[in-house]
Parts: C-alpha cells; structure tokens; sequence
C-alpha cells in the first residue's frame, strides 16, 4: 500500500463500517500518518483492478510486551462492489504469506458471529475459533447503536515460524 492509495482505502473501511458487522469504530481516521502509525510495517497490502483498489489487509499489535512480538491482529475490508469475487481470499492468502515473511507465528482476528462471510473466510484459512466475548463492547452507530455485541476469537497458528 501507498499513501497514495489512503483515500481508497478509507473508503473501503468507511463501506464496511456502514454494514454495522464489521467494526466498533464509527469512523476511519481522517488522515493516513494517523492510522498507518497503528499497523505494523510492511504488512498494508491492498488489491487492485484496473488501478483501483478493492479491498486491503493490514496486520496491528496486539500489544507492545516482547514475548507477544510474533502476535498480530488482522483487519480485512473489501470494496463493496467486490465482495463475493474472491478479493478477501487473495488478500488473506497474500497476508497470511507476508506475516510468516515478518517472523509472526500467531494471527488473531475478532469479529461479529453475524459476519458470515468473514467467518467463512477465516476458518478457509487456517484459523480457528478460540473463544467467544460476550457484550464485549456497545455500538455507537448505524443498525445496532446502544447494543452490546459479542465477538467471536479467531487465531491462527503459523506451520512455519516459532514452531
């Protein structure tokens, strides 16, 4: 990912922001240098069409203690014109390849249990469910605001590094 492509891609999050399973942020950060700081170098893939971009995976930290240096937390986000089109398999495949490069062993994602199609995607690509939270947080916005949502815990362990 470029800078350049920020617009796009804040955008795409802005899409899936609007579905309400997706995400507890109301909104993406308004500027790049702000939400780039928050991923972990090198790991902002995006896919393209025509120099347009459809979608885009990032890893973050899960926190900053060194034991968990090899632990990440997904995020994935496709265009809405482009979901169903194989787009989040590539981008899952492509970052699954990109994590081990950068010495990660452990991926985790958390999602809403309605978010079918990231369920699916995930579970096709090695990850299991490890736990389930419940009310762990309140929406803010859209079609669920004032609720308490549960999230599903998903991880997935590396065949390659840290075993």
């Amino acid at each position: 990912m470029q800078q350049a492509d920020w617009p796009a891609v804040s955008e795409i999050y802005v899409e899936g922001i609007e579905t309400g399973v997706a995400t507890f942020e109301p909104s993406p950060p308004r500027f790049w240098e702000e939400w780039i700081e928050r991923r972990v170098s090198n790991s902002v893939l995006v896919s393209e069409t025509n120099q347009t971009v459809t979608g885009w995976v990032a890893l973050s930290p899960v926190t900053s203690r060194c034991v968990y240096a090899g632990v990440a937390e997904v995020s994935i986000y496709v265009a809405k014109s482009q979901r169903g089109k194989g787009v989040g398999r590539a981008l899952m495949s492509a970052l699954v390849v990109r994590s081990e490069e950068l010495g990660f062993w452990t991926l985790q994602s958390q999602m809403f249990a309605d978010n079918r199609a990231t369920v699916d995607l995930h579970l096709s690509h090695g990850f299991r469910q490890v736990g389930l939270r419940e009310k762990i947080g309140k929406m803010t916005y859209g079609p669920y605001a004032g609720q308490w949502r549960d999230t599903l815990f998903f991880e997935r362990r590396s065949v390659v590094v840290g075993i």
